[in-house]
């Protein structure tokens, strides 16, 4: 019997926004998968790219990376810093033999629970659809 490939999800989500609207999501009882761990952060722009590479290296099937939307920033500009990190970022994880459809940069506010539980929804769906991580077998981490 094959069984199927659940995907293990690292979430670096803005403490301002999106992981109150996870906190939403989940005291209104919305349907997400389980799939998912969420690491708080004051800021997406916080999140720096070795934290993203380790995260896949070390188990992680697929990182999202989730703040306030552009220009609604609790410290201004930290979001677009995020946007200009993980555009690089997934120009450089090929070189590692990792998939760029295995990181994504999403934006929801504080009172989207309703778009945070579809977001997660549909990247564990992608992360299911592109399959287990080839690369982690042949790193040294």
């Amino acid at each position: 019997m094959k069984t199927e490939f659940e995907p293990t999800i690292l979430a670096f989500v803005c403490n301002w926004c999106t992981y109150t609207a996870a906190d939403l999501a989940g005291t209104s009882r919305m349907v997400q998968q389980p799939n998912v761990r969420l690491v708080r952060m004051m800021c997406t722009g916080m999140v720096d790219p070795k934290y993203v590479i380790k995260a896949l290296l070390s188990g992680a099937d697929g990182v999202l990376i989730s703040g306030c939307h552009p220009g609604d920033c609790h410290y201004m500009n930290g979001n677009y810093k995020a946007r200009r990190r993980v555009r690089l970022l997934k120009e450089i994880l090929p070189l590692f033999g990792i998939e760029e459809g295995r990181v994504k940069l999403t934006w929801v506010g504080a009172s989207e629970g309703n778009e945070f539980a579809a977001t997660v929804n549909n990247f564990i769906n992608e992360i299911r659809e592109i399959g287990p991580m080839e690369a982690r077998s042949m790193a040294i981490v």
